[in-house]
């Protein structure tokens, strides 16, 4: 078996907000657009997984999010056909601002969605990481 020497990693927020949860659908960006998502963004080279959390929630979303304020509540190892990813998926249910869709050109929707009850048009990989870190499943794996 050939070795990858490339993982690459990504950092997610789950906002919860009276059993609800904010998403974002994709649109114009070549992956997996129509389908719902979390706002999350790739790691850039020397940046920690806090600070892209930071970083991308206030770039996708508009809201300053303190570091304490969001707490890891799922990891996710995830192959798709062409790479290897490390997911970290955070949780928080307080911070400041009120979100809104800060890129129009790669979001057409920004929603609330009951916990119990998301979108049928969720990417799945998301739905899981989401399912397992409401039920307290800290590491999960996805297409392997």
């Amino acid at each position: 078996m050939a070795h990858n020497p490339h993982t690459f990693a990504a950092a997610y927020i789950i906002l919860i907000k009276d059993k609800k949860i904010l998403l974002a659908r994709r649109y114009n960006t070549g992956f997996e657009d129509g389908k719902y998502s979390l706002p999350a963004g790739h790691i850039e080279s020397g940046e920690s997984f806090t600070q892209a959390l930071v970083r991308e929630t206030r770039e996708e979303i508009g809201i300053s999010l303190k570091t304490n304020q969001a707490k890891v509540s799922h990891v996710m190892h995830r192959k798709t056909p062409n790479r290897e990813y490390v997911d970290v998926y955070y949780t928080a249910t307080d911070w400041e601002d009120t979100p809104k869709n800060m890129e129009q050109t790669k979001c057409d929707d920004l929603s609330w969605f009951p916990v119990d009850n998301l979108p049928e048009n969720i990417i799945p990989y998301v739905r899981q990481a989401i399912e397992y870190s409401t039920k307290g499943i800290f590491y999960s794996e996805h297409g392997f």
